[in-house]
């Protein structure tokens, strides 16, 4: 009768010095990497046509819808160098204001980068900064995500020609942390 319980007490005592060392040898499991950043910080300014100063890049009916078409630079001066276009159409309306349709598409054409941003303009509150939502993009911002936080850099001028600052941190999928402007 002994000798079973000995068997047992001995396959217990073995099981768990088993256990034991292998938690104590075993590789730590590496940590998943958080999904690699990309931080642009650029402007979004009224394009000055040469010759002529009539006509406008921001349409609004009488309905409230905003259509605009602005360029993307990299400063906040009008000498910056263009690096693509934001266009837009936003219905600040409280029945159309948390619609799905309201997108500024930020379209870049540099040697860095070539693509496009979808950035939806979901809760816009008409206040001095706003963070938006980046939903998606293409070509150098294929599966972007992230966040856009426009804010106006000139108070003193206000509607048609305000230049805003924008601030994209973006997130990929499988790449390298990359910071520009």
């Amino acid at each position: 009768m002994m000798l079973p319980r000995i068997i047992f007490c001995a396959a217990v005592l073995l099981a768990t010095l088993a256990v034991i060392l292998l938690a104590l040898v075993s590789p730590v499991p590496k940590r998943k990497p958080s999904p690699p950043w990309l931080d642009l910080s650029l402007y979004i300014q009224q394009p000055h046509i040469a010759g002529s100063n009539a006509q406008q890049s921001v349409a609004q009916s009488d309905a409230g819808a905003f259509i605009f078409h602005r360029k993307l630079t990299e400063g906040p001066e009008n000498t910056s160098r263009v690096v693509g276009k934001a266009q837009g159409f936003i219905i600040p309306m409280e029945d159309f204001a948390h619609s799905a349709f309201n997108i500024i598409y930020l379209t870049f054409q540099t040697p860095e980068y070539s693509g496009s941003l979808s950035v939806q303009a979901k809760h816009v509150s008409r206040k001095d900064t706003e963070e938006l939502t980046v939903m998606g993009g293409t070509g150098s911002f294929a599966f972007a995500r992230g966040l856009a936080v426009f804010a106006q850099t000139d108070q003193q001028r206000s509607g048609v020609d305000s230049t805003y600052r924008v601030k994209l941190q973006l997130r990929f999928p499988n790449r390298s942390r990359t910071t520009l402007g």
